[in-house]
């Protein structure tokens, strides 16, 4: 486990994708305001909000966006909260103990489909385990 930063599902959500490409994370763990975990935020969600719609539906359109304004995609998340970037299906948070062991939380990061697993002591969060921390640890056994 490692100290891993939260938002709260009300925090800007540009400055969630400030923290998230600053930090070089996977996702971000989203919390109510009692800071109990209540979703994983993926980093591709930020740019499904910020990569205009004819583009999903067609990447060949993409081909006809200048670099100048592709580079300001990411003005779309200005004015926006965490929560208008979460997907409509939440991802739920990955939940585990602080004795949880490895094989466990690689079972539940393979079943849960995130790389990232938040770690609770009863209501209090401690912090989270990435899937390239625990392969981390896991390789160096080898």
């Amino acid at each position: 486990m490692e100290p891993y930063p939260t938002v709260e599902i009300d925090s800007d959500a540009l400055d969630a994708a400030r923290l998230l490409a600053e930090q070089r994370l996977v996702g971000l763990i989203v919390v109510d305001a009692d800071g109990r975990p209540q979703a994983v935020l993926p980093g591709s969600q930020f740019l499904r909000i910020a990569v205009p719609q004819y583009v999903q539906s067609d990447p060949a359109l993409a081909r006809v966006v200048d670099e100048r304004h592709a580079d300001r995609m990411c003005t779309t998340l200005a004015g926006k909260r965490v929560r208008d970037v979460l997907p409509d299906e939440k991802l739920k948070p990955a939940i585990v103990d602080p004795d949880a062991t490895a094989l466990e939380i690689a079972a539940l990061m393979t079943q849960s489909h995130t790389p990232l697993v938040a770690v609770m002591d009863g209501t209090d969060y401690l912090g989270a385990i990435t899937a390239s921390g625990l392969l981390r640890r896991l390789l160096n056994a080898a």
